[in-house]
């Protein structure tokens, strides 16, 4: 993921989700066995750059995927709606689902995937869709075939 679409994710923590900001601080702190104010004395240009990178580490992959659930869920319920409704997925028309389909079909995915790159940056997309494509032990294949072959949905270094 880039710098640019981290310190986007970290600064709608920052000014619309304070506790899970101060919450994510600490946890990832505590994965490296660091107090939360060592983060927190940082300008905030630089609290978001350790955050980035504390969300690379593989004992953090958790706490991570929390923080882009949640921000996908709260700050771009519009972007999950559309793809679940031109794929075809009932959901409670805020982005959530309660049962998710065993299989997708191609032409909706690749309709939906579409939808998503005309009103939203490349890389949010790819964003949710691999985080979507988590929610299953093996994902979907339509879906890794799109994320896979798609040159719009890299994500930034």
């Amino acid at each position: 993921m880039s710098a640019d679409l981290a310190g986007t994710i970290f600064q709608y923590f920052r000014e619309e989700e304070r506790d899970a900001y101060r919450g994510a601080i600490a946890s990832l702190a505590a994965h490296r066995k660091l107090r939360p104010v060592f983060v927190t004395k940082k300008p905030v240009d630089q609290q978001f750059v350790w955050l980035k990178d504390a969300c690379a580490r593989k004992q953090s992959a958790g706490a991570a995927e929390h923080l882009l659930q949640v921000w996908l869920m709260r700050a771009r319920s519009e972007m999950l709606v559309k793809f679940l409704d031109a794929a075809g997925i009932s959901h409670d028309g805020e982005g959530a689902i309660d049962d998710l389909p065993e299989t997708l079909e191609a032409e909706k995915v690749k309709a939906g995937v579409d939808a998503l790159l005309a009103d939203y940056p490349g890389e949010e997309v790819a964003v949710y869709l691999h985080v979507f494509q988590g929610q299953t032990n093996d994902g979907w294949p339509e879906l890794a075939t799109v994320l896979a072959e798609d040159e719009r949905l890299k994500l930034g270094a």
